[in-house]
Order: C-alpha cells, then sequence, then structure tokens
C-alpha cells in the first residue's frame, strides 16, 4: 500500500479531530501533501457516513491532477479548494477544513475572530471571507487569492469560510492539528469576552504584548 505509515496517521488525526468537535458529521476533509507528485486525501463523507473513523485504504492517494492513483472512496467535491493551496504555495504541506464546534459561531456570523491568546497570536488576524458556496470555484478561488496574497507567510494560518467553517494551512498534519486546537480554544474565548465586553463586566482589548512566538 502506497504511503501506508502517513495514511494510517491521517486515520488517527481525523478520528482525534471529530471527537474533539473539530468537525461534525455535516462535513470536513484533510489533505497532506507527500511529495511533487502525490497527496493523501480524505474521501467524501468521512465524517456523514463513517463518524472520521477510516482505514488507512480509505485516505485517499491523488495526483496533482485530481486523479485517485489509490484508495478505496471518491473525492470530496471540496479538493478543489485543497488543490488551490498546495499549487498556489509549494511551502503548504497541510490543508485542514473542518466545521469546528466553536469557530463555527465567528463562521456563522461572518465575522472575523478576536485573537486573544497567546497560543494563537501567529495567526495575525484570524479574518472571515466573504461567502462563496461551499464546494464552489468561486470558493477555491477565494481561497487561492487570499494565499496569494500572503506572499510566503502561508504557513500557521487560520481563515473563517463564511456560514460554512474553518481553514488552516500549514506545513504538517501535525502542525495544523495543533493549530485546530488553538483556534478553538481563542474562539471559546473570545466570544465570551465579547460579552464580557458587551456587558460592561469587563473591556475586551486586543493589545500589542511581546509574545513569545517559539514553538
Amino acid at each position: 500500500m502506497l504511503y501506508e505509515k502517513e495514511r494510517t496517521d491521517l486515520c488517527t488525526i481525523i478520528k482525534n479531530m471529530y471527537q474533539r468537535y473539530g468537525t461534525n458529521a455535516a462535513g470536513g476533509n484533510v489533505s497532506v501533501r507527500i511529495n511533487d507528485e502525490h497527496i493523501i486525501m480524505t474521501p467524501t463523507l468521512m465524517s456523514q457516513n463513517h463518524l472520521c473513523d477510516l482505514s488507512p485504504y480509505q485516505i485517499l492517494v491523488v495526483d496533482m491532477d485530481e486523479n485517485i492513483v489509490e484508495g478505496d472512496g471518491r473525492l470530496t467535491r471540496e479538493i478543489n479548494m485543497h488543490m488551490a493551496c498546495f499549487k498556489q504555495h509549494p511551502s503548504i504541506g497541510c490543508v485542514l477544513h473542518g466545521h469546528a464546534k466553536e469557530s463555527m459561531v465567528f463562521a456563522s456570523m461572518g465575522i472575523d475572530m478576536p485573537n486573544l491568546t497567546e497560543a494563537t497570536q501567529k495567526f495575525g488576524k484570524i479574518p472571515c471571507l466573504p461567502f462563496e458556496p461551499a464546494c464552489s470555484p468561486a470558493l477555491a478561488e477565494m481561497v487561492r487569492e487570499r494565499i496569494e496574497a500572503l506572499g510566503d507567510d502561508v504557513l500557521s494560518k487560520a481563515f473563517l469560510l463564511n456560514k460554512h467553517g474553518v481553514l488552516i494551512t500549514e506545513a504538517s498534519l501535525h502542525k495544523a492539528h495543533d493549530m485546530l486546537e488553538r483556534l478553538e480554544y481563542n474562539a471559546y474565548i473570545a466570544y465570551k469576552a465579547m460579552i464580557f465586553d458587551k456587558l460592561a463586566i469587563h473591556k475586551m482589548e486586543e493589545g500589542t504584548y511581546a509574545y513569545n512566538l517559539e514553538e
């Protein structure tokens, strides 16, 4: 089996992602760049049909022309968004998309997420992109344009997809999963901080501090 270790690892991560509400039964997908020829990617309906509990052979090996090389399953229609990221910048090694529970508050409202925790400062701004329909070429192109605008600063980035979910671009699968966890904790804190601010309990501040951004 091609890339057995990497496919097994992806199975472990997506199961954990589902169990910790990083996505839900409505969808989500994760892809990892293996080399210049292949990515591995979760199949369509991984959440709805399988609750993100997959075997390694259900992880698809896909070439850069979006052809399945090996694996049991069908490609998600959102592969266009993943490929847009991979083809736009070679340093992107993982694209993670989920319907993360806490972050969906901001995505569903169509607003940027305040970046309040030290652990998320490497994200910089956490913008909510304008609405485009899920799986559409327009959504993939909007994401590609956003990646292009970042230049070489494309890693450790999180975007909210309006009404849809979150998108994280990272160097590796484990880094992307780590960033999702950080984003979710920040979202949990941010919407409570906004309530405190609105109720005049304590003013929410996004100050400039000498954060330690080293891992």
